[in-house]
């Protein structure tokens, strides 16, 4: 018996790592013809990629046969990268303006918990496998977090930050806009003012479940409150420390110039929009390491909305509309070239779920190399969040998050908005 166990045992290390996978789970065998493995380095022809139990086991070169009882999955036609990444989502709706208002006031909190996992979908579907949350009341989000790490529905993989926090009066101070006789309405819990009203703020989002800390230095175009800063330094420095004493990261709404210099001094992770930044913001950004997520195609739902109804929104946040169509994109022609790390996120919501790699085009538009772009939704984008050992790169061991398209986004980005193939975590979604 012993003889028995010891000959199989040096039989099973014999076996390739791919035949031993075999042995333990099902696998999938994808023949691709082009694969972009690690965005930011010279693309790999003809490929097979085993994935067995969620995970890559390998990337062997050239179209190897797949064995007896495994599925087989041809993209030689194809172009296939790692799962796209959008690092600023807000999947509980993308209604906006008045219709958006309504819709607050009409539609159950079931209902919207089933909008929420719907627009997950859109997002998953378009290629995107992993999404930051940044933002959203009740819970919605938190709760199809846990119900996709559980496996009771697909969507994509979700970092969350709870409810966004502000200062009273901020830009995500739900009563703003409102009239007073409703106010009561409306939690308060994302609010604090002061330093110790802001640390407990934190904690009390870590522990509803948060992945992420999201605040507000400045106002915003969608509450109309504007560029103005509305928070302290101690304020926004109590925030940060206190999240990273959690060891949670921060991303920090900011559009005025003196928020995001704020934001930054004090430590923030990522800059979320930055629509003002000028060279000495991007100098401090680059030199501290700051990630910047420009969220360029919330233009686009705003340009649609007013084409079907130009009252869509109130006069104070139209004029904040129009002010950010204008400046579009300038933030970035100064940030990337001075090595501010860019990190891709679309503001999903305003703009349209599902539709988050219309964002590649404006990326190229205002100045990234397609090349440059794809980098920004994967390896950085899985850096900033923090799931860069799990995915954001075709690698033996990570995630079996795979998408592919027919042509070559390198030379054309817009065919990113066309997927053929998308795997999740070993599960296909999207067949070829």
């Amino acid at each position: 018996m012993k003889i028995s166990m010891l000959a199989l045992a040096v039989t099973l290390a014999a076996m390739p790592v791919a035949a031993q996978a075999q042995s333990a789970a099902p696998q999938t065998w994808i023949h691709a013809g082009r694969v972009i493995a690690v965005p930011g380095q010279a693309p790999r022809g003809a490929t097979t990629i085993v994935v067995a139990d969620g995970k890559i086991v390998s990337l062997q070169d050239g179209y190897v046969p797949a064995p007896a009882g495994a599925t087989a999955i041809d993209l030689k036609d194809k172009t296939v990268l790692p799962g796209l990444i959008d690092s600023h989502v807000h999947l509980a709706s993308d209604r906006g303006g008045n219709e958006r208002l309504v819709s607050a006031m009409t539609d159950s909190l079931p209902l919207n918990a089933y909008e929420t996992y719907w627009n997950g979908m859109k997002t998953l579907r378009a290629g995107f496998t992993t999404v930051r949350n940044l933002g959203d009341s009740k819970g919605k989000v938190l709760a199809l977090k846990e119900a996709v790490k559980r496996g009771w529905v697909q969507g994509p993989r979700i970092l969350d930050a709870g409810e966004s926090i502000s200062t009273t009066g901020g830009h995500m101070d739900g009563r703003v806009g409102l009239a007073e006789d409703v106010h009561a309405m409306v939690g308060t819990e994302n609010l604090c003012d002061g330093v110790d009203d802001c640390r407990k703020a934190v904690r009390r989002q870590i522990g509803r479940g948060a992945d992420v800390i999201k605040f507000a230095t400045t106002g915003g175009v969608n509450s109309g409150t504007g560029l103005a800063t509305r928070m302290f330094d101690d304020e926004a420095k109590a925030l940060i420390d206190t999240a990273h004493a959690y060891g949670r990261k921060v991303a920090v709404h900011a559009h005025g110039l003196d928020g995001i210099k704020l934001a930054v001094r004090a430590g923030a992770d990522s800059i979320e929009h930055g629509t003002t930044i000028d060279e000495e913001a991007a100098k401090m950004m680059a030199k501290a390491g700051t990630y910047y997520v420009p969220t360029l195609s919330t233009v686009n739902g705003y340009l649609e909305r007013l084409a079907a109804n130009p009252n869509a929104y109130s006069p104070a946040v139209r004029a904040q509309i129009d002010w950010r169509i204008g400046i579009t994109g300038k933030s970035l022609q100064i940030a990337y070239p001075l090595g501010v790390k860019i990190a891709y996120g679309t503001d999903a919501g305003p703009s349209k779920h599902g539709r988050n790699a219309d964002e590649f085009e404006l990326l190229v538009k205002f100045g990234m190399p397609p090349a440059e772009a794809i980098k920004a939704a994967t390896v950085n984008a899985a850096a900033l969040l923090g799931v860069d050992k799990e995915t954001g790169t075709l690698e033996a061991g990570k995630a079996a998050d795979i998408i592919a398209v027919s042509g070559d986004p390198l030379a054309d980005v817009k065919v990113l908005k066309a997927m053929k193939f998308v795997m999740a975590r070993g599960e296909v979604i999207v067949g070829p």
